[in-house]
């Protein structure tokens, strides 16, 4: 019995989520609650459990917790503005957090660590469409260049703890995610939940809907609860330890105009909707191929973008007074 215990003990999973409580970590423990696994235990922490820019406090909650798998999460993020003024700041906390992570992970003998990435870490000077082989092929875009080279080191990291101790390290590169739990604050949140927050205040108001910039940018925009359940599979089955981009494919890619007339519908806004054009558009597109997730998930469904939107505004007006914001 004792031996049977031990085998059970072996083979069940202790998954850590650091950053558990953003908008991927809300929708990983919704999807998980949705199809518990009896070998899989889930564990999800905030900065309020650690601070990861600290090693021993690192060490501390791996020691609490035990994980045989990590899916890291936690990061220094900021919008565009924070962005430009920090670089430093986002460059040295989030090579701390990593760095923390990894070799506590790799101390701890864990089995796996999957990493979140992000599309901005590409080449500013590119081709399109990006695929992951283009990572480190010239510098990021000068605004974020701190927490771009900071994502992109997790690449290296990971590439050296495989050809130096054999770790099973990883990291996966979605576009843009969108869900409910996410940051709907109008200064640093992403494009999308910020046109939610505009639109529900100018139908709260009775004033007129105004969009930064033409509306002419493209964006592919993901479900945070179809990124989840593809989070899933790259812990349970991806085996690689070169980066996957998860993604819509090319053909799913939307205008800001066409995105927020979404938002429209899915608040039944009736009012005026104007485009201030003396503001920036930003970069017109950052189109990503999903080709190598198709190579692994050909039958893979994604959330189609209006049953998402109108999901993600339902959910934001029933919690409005928890939402960030």
């Amino acid at each position: 019995m004792a031996e049977n215990n031990e085998k059970r003990s072996r083979e069940e999973k202790v998954i850590l989520v650091t950053g558990g409580t953003g908008l991927v970590g809300k929708a990983i423990e919704k999807v998980v609650g949705d199809d518990p696994r009896p070998d899989e235990k889930w564990v999800f922490v905030s900065s309020k459990d650690a601070d990861l820019t600290s090693e021993a406090e690192t060490a501390a909650l791996f020691e609490k917790h035990q994980p045989t798998h990590v899916i890291h999460l936690a990061a220094m993020v900021g919008g565009l503005f924070k962005n430009l003024a920090y670089n430093l700041d986002f460059w040295r906390v989030n090579i701390k957090i990593n760095d923390n992570v990894l070799n506590t992970a790799f101390k701890f003998k864990c089995r796996k660590v999957v990493s979140c990435l992000s599309t901005c870490i590409f080449p500013n000077k590119t081709t399109y469409p990006i695929d992951e082989t283009m990572v480190h092929n010239g510098p990021p875009h000068d605004s974020n260049f701190g927490y771009s080279y900071a994502k992109r080191m997790i690449d290296v990291q990971n590439k050296a703890y495989h050809k130096q101790h054999g770790c099973q390290f990883t990291s996966v590169i979605p576009t843009n995610v969108f869900g409910p739990w996410d940051n709907f604050n109008l200064e640093d949140g992403h494009v999308l939940p910020g046109l939610m927050h505009k639109c529900r205040t100018s139908k709260k108001q009775d004033t007129p809907f105004t969009i930064w910039g033409t509306g002419s940018p493209r964006r592919q925009f993901i479900y945070s609860y179809d990124l989840a359940r593809l989070f899933l599979w790259t812990l349970r089955e991806y085996e690689e330890i070169d980066p996957i981009i998860l993604s819509v494919g090319e053909e799913d890619e939307v205008s800001i105009k066409e995105a927020a007339e979404m938002v429209v519908e899915a608040f039944e806004f009736k009012g005026e909707v104007v485009y201030d054009t003396s503001k920036s558009d930003g970069q017109f597109k950052k189109t990503a191929s999903n080709a190598k997730l198709r190579k692994y998930l050909p039958d893979f469904k994604f959330t189609p973008i209006k049953q998402a939107i109108k999901e993600t505004v339902d959910w934001f007006e029933a919690n409005y007074e928890i939402a960030r914001k």
